[in-house]
């Protein structure tokens, strides 16, 4: 899972996720292509609509017209599990600069590819971004296997990813480097916050996908540093009997334990919605969710019941009550080119903008053509970046593992907004791979 998790959509959910957090569409494609360009505009809502959209451009206004910049990304978009969001967001912010002067008069035109967790067809598409799309860069990748299978290649070709990372070398190679967390790291930041409110025992749940021994391991790692005992589960998805998981998920928790889910949102809703239809939400001392859950869409669905009784581990600063130039421009650039990104305000489509930003921001530092070599020598080259999402300036570094987003919030439900339950917090070191990233990077 992508630390994300962006596991999504169940017809079940259908009403929820046009609500909030749609299915992508386009599923039954295995090769999806879109452009930066095609976003139509969509009324504006929130406080980013006091926002002028030009300032995502240098020159407000002015379209751009000359040879496109070919960039490509890679996600997951398969029933239960969907990363479009992220890459669709992304699309959304190339679609803004592009009206307001792209970069030197230069339009992106930004390829998107979608798989369904087949290494043949991932491998497959990686090379036709490179050989017929002649992408100069890749960004924006979040798949449950792309960085397993792709890694070498993007190495031996000379591209340095700007990704959102699930497998385990989104952040252990040194050709990948993530703006969010993944499944590991953020399941450690809600494990992490459930420890310090001295829980007695920890139950931890994720969804059934490869990799699940690895995200477990950082979560056990700090357990057994505050000897408190862990139990791990795993759910297959989507979920068909939720009552059964959540009643599992209380019972061996037991009053005074904490449950944490590592799930998308649809399918840590239908847990969470069980457990309150049985009456147990208040039957353990708290629930935990990793960053998936950051949503406004997961905050309403589940009421007022909730109000800080589930804590979320947020790689990305909360949106909600963030009045700040970059989460203002975040805001309405979702709502006037965003239409594809349909779970609206939340950490998959802040990851997205974050990435563009990282991206937009090398190239305007490249001076001459933009081909392969030099539009990977700016992303290797990006140093303490403030993307306007994250707790620190992100790095990418010449190291051989990244983890440049290792230090976060958590959040909590509040009448149908997520609101900060404590700022940023290191990770911690007790899990061993953020104490080696650490030991690199200073």
């Amino acid at each position: 899972m992508l630390r994300m998790h962006a596991l999504r959509a169940r017809p079940v959910l259908a009403f929820a996720i046009a609500a909030g957090l749609a299915a992508a569409a386009g599923c039954g494609s295995s090769n999806n292509s879109g452009t930066s360009g095609a976003g139509s505009p969509a009324a504006s809502s929130g406080s980013g609509s006091q926002v002028n959209t030009s300032q995502c451009g240098t020159k407000p206004g002015v379209k751009a017209t000359g040879t496109p910049i070919p960039l490509g990304g890679i996600v997951t978009n398969q029933p239960g599990t969907s990363f479009t969001d992220i890459a669709n967001m992304a699309a959304a912010y190339f679609a803004c600069v592009n009206a307001n002067g792209g970069i030197n008069g230069h339009p992106i035109k930004y390829a998107i590819q979608t798989e369904q967790t087949k290494p043949d067809q991932i491998a497959a598409e990686s090379k036709q971004l490179v050989q017929s799309d002649h992408v100069v860069g890749i960004v924006g990748n979040t798949s449950i296997l792309e960085c397993t299978i792709d890694h070498s290649f993007w190495e031996q070709q000379g591209f340095y990813i700007v990704d959102s990372g699930i497998a385990p070398e989104c952040w252990s190679t040194p050709n990948s480097a993530a703006v969010n967390m993944g499944p590991r790291y953020s399941s450690d930041g809600a494990v992490q916050y459930a420890i310090s409110q001295h829980v007695s025992k920890i139950v931890f749940d994720q969804s059934n996908v490869p990799g699940t021994g690895y995200i477990a391991a950082g979560p056990v790692a700090l357990a057994k540093a505050a000897n408190v005992p862990i139990v791990q589960l795993t759910e297959n998805v989507p979920i068909n009997d939720a009552n059964s998981v959540a009643i599992k998920e209380v019972d061996d928790a037991g009053p005074n334990g904490a449950v944490i889910l590592n799930f998308t949102p649809p399918e840590a809703l239908v847990i969470l919605q069980a457990a309150q239809k049985l009456g147990l939400e208040n039957r353990v001392k708290l629930w935990g969710c990793s960053t998936p859950c950051n949503t406004d869409f997961l905050a309403h669905a589940l009421g007022p019941k909730w109000n800080h009784k589930l804590f979320v581990n947020a790689e990305l600063t909360p949106p909600d009550g963030t009045n700040t130039p970059s989460m203002n421009l975040y805001k309405a650039i979702l709502a006037q080119y965003g239409k594809k990104v349909s779970g609206g305000v939340g950490s998959f489509s802040q990851m997205g903008f974050a990435e563009a930003k990282i991206m937009v921001h090398a190239l305007q530092t490249i001076k001459g053509g933009y081909t392969v070599k030099s539009v990977n020598a700016a992303l290797k080259a990006v140093k303490d970046f403030d993307t306007g999402m994250l707790c620190k300036p992100w790095t990418y570094g010449s190291y051989p593992m990244h983890i440049p987003n290792n230090e976060d919030y958590t959040v909590t439900p509040d009448n149908g907004k997520m609101i900060t339950a404590q700022g940023c917090t290191p990770i911690s070191a007790n899990d061993p791979q953020i104490a080696a990233y650490r030991k690199l990077a200073g």
